[in-house]
């Protein structure tokens, strides 16, 4: 009997030693795990004495911006001072889990979208293909000077030589060439950088992760676009799913205008496709995808535009640039009724919200509504309508998860959480 009770107290001992050993690292993870939600939107009240954890995480992927979102109710959670810690580590990992933190992502994401296309855009050295060395040009200095360095012939394939960040500000400050492609695949990579902040973005993902080229070269390498690396890719061609999922789904997203017909038709095939990355969907662009079910019905209406254009080119019009994208009143000055009635019926068309809300970073034209384009190829490759569809990604799984993990290691290491561009006040 001596034994047990020995065995038992040494037991009791233990045990309360492991429980007091380890309640600073549970405190830690609670902690970080409540830091990053309320980083993320979360409101969360801990003045009550007795009661339940609640959950009311609403609806924010339907709402215009995470200022909505918190007015209509959304994001709360309530953890009474009298829970357990068992119970205050169950509710927080529940909510962590909700998609409703998901959705406050994407409006962390569609800020970080905005910051990395205005940045390309306002970097007049990153120019379209050229006469140049190379898929991608890094002009006579050479890609190393540039912070990258290459892996594959004919300039196809590059991965950062020097640190992720600085390979990026080729693309922010530097001269470089690259088709339309190349452009998207920066543009994902930029969003991730202004996502994380230089320091995390540096230490998180691999030279190889972040690797750039032709879209096959990607699929051979460790890539978090295309490769080994991508992890969950979320496919949804004709935006049926995002169009349900509230106008942030779009944010950072990438896509491409291609065209309908046979390439045979194409008399410019630099202009074959617009490959972009979704910077802004506005609500009623959003109400009006929502209402058609996505990019369908886009399709159909972009064929209309591209007959009714055929009719006016039947009438000795050619350019369509200056009649439909920014009409001056003395640019359809001296047409005869018949073509200003076509004109008219063009211009109700593009009136779709989704024409001028819908708007995409395309290199070298920067952020346009996606109408801009749709009319620009009315120009270049007029025996073709162009269709809207959106690429593979992984945003709201593989690249999501890394980066909410990434946030509570770097809270339990002790370091403040990731994400504020260190480089936001370097002049640009």
């Amino acid at each position: 009997m001596a034994s047990a009770s020995n065995a038992s107290t040494s037991n009791a001992t233990a045990t309360a030693t492991a429980a007091a050993t380890a309640t600073p690292a549970n405190d830690d993870c609670d902690g970080c795990m409540q830091a990053l939600l309320q980083r993320l939107g979360w409101r969360i009240d801990s003045q009550a004495e007795r009661g339940q954890a609640m959950i009311q995480a609403g609806q924010p992927c339907q709402r215009d911006d995470l200022a909505q979102a918190q007015a209509a109710g959304d994001l709360r959670l309530s953890l009474p001072r009298g829970l357990t810690p068992a119970q205050r580590t169950r509710a927080l990992q529940a909510a962590l889990e909700d998609p409703a933190t998901r959705c406050a992502y994407m409006f962390a994401l569609a800020a970080a979208t905005a910051r990395a296309t205005a940045a390309l855009d306002a970097n007049p050295g990153y120019r379209f293909t050229a006469l140049q060395l190379g898929w991608i040009g890094f002009g006579w200095g050479g890609a190393r000077a540039q912070g990258w360095q290459g892996f594959r012939s004919l300039g196809r394939g590059y991965q950062p030589a020097a640190g992720n960040a600085r390979a990026l500000d080729a693309f922010y400050h530097g001269r470089v060439r690259s088709e339309c492609g190349v452009g998207r695949q920066i543009a994902q990579l930029a969003t991730q950088r202004e996502l994380y902040g230089d320091a995390a973005f540096d230490d998180e993902f691999s030279a190889g992760e972040l690797s750039i080229g032709t879209f096959l070269t990607l699929h051979d390498t460790d890539s978090i676009l295309l490769g080994a690396h991508a992890g969950e890719f979320f496919g949804d061609g004709k935006a049926v799913k995002s169009s349900r999922m509230g106008r942030h789904a779009f944010a950072g997203v990438p896509g491409f205008l291609v065209h309908a017909f046979d390439r045979i038709t194409l008399d410019d095939v630099n202009n074959q496709a617009q490959n972009f990355v979704i910077v802004d969907v506005s609500p009623a662009a959003y109400a009006s995808l929502h209402q058609h079910g996505g990019f369908a019905y886009f399709d159909q209406q972009n064929a209309r535009i591209w007959t009714l254009a055929r009719q006016l080119r039947d009438t000795g019009i050619r350019d369509f640039m200056p009649l439909l994208q920014s009409p001056a009143a003395d640019a359809r000055a001296g047409l005869e009724s018949d073509q200003q009635q076509i004109l008219a019926r063009m211009d109700a068309l593009l009136a779709d919200p989704f024409y001028r809300g819908f708007r995409i970073y395309v290199h070298h034209r920067g952020v346009q509504p996606i109408a801009y384009h749709v009319v620009r190829m009315l120009d270049r490759n007029p025996r073709t309508p162009y269709t809207v569809s959106l690429a593979r990604h992984n945003l709201h799984t593989t690249l999501y998860r890394r980066w909410r993990d990434r946030q509570l290691h770097d809270c339990r290491s002790g370091h403040a959480l990731a994400g504020e561009p260190s480089h936001a006040d370097a002049g640009r």
